[in-house]
C-alpha cells in the first residue's frame, strides 16, 4: 500500500506535463519496489542457489 506522502513525493518528481499512465507506472514500480522490501524485511526471499534449483526443476517438465 502506498502512502498519501509517496504519491506526492513521486509526483514532484514528474515533469510539469506528463501522461497519467506515466504516473500510473511509477506508482506501481514505487509499489512493487516498497513489498519487495517488505518481503526482504520478513525473510521472504529465495537464495540465488534455491532459485537455480527450481529452475532446474522447470527445464525437466
Amino acid at each position: 500500500m502506498l502512502t498519501k506522502e509517496m504519491v506526492y513525493t513521486s509526483l514532484k518528481e514528474m515533469p510539469d506535463e506528463f501522461e497519467l499512465d506515466e504516473f500510473i507506472e511509477r506508482l506501481v514500480f514505487v509499489q512493487k519496489i516498497k513489498k519487495g522490501l517488505k518481503q526482504i524485511g520478513e525473510g521472504k526471499v529465495k537464495s540465488h542457489e534455491e532459485v537455480k534449483k527450481m529452475v532446474a526443476a522447470w527445464r525437466k517438465l
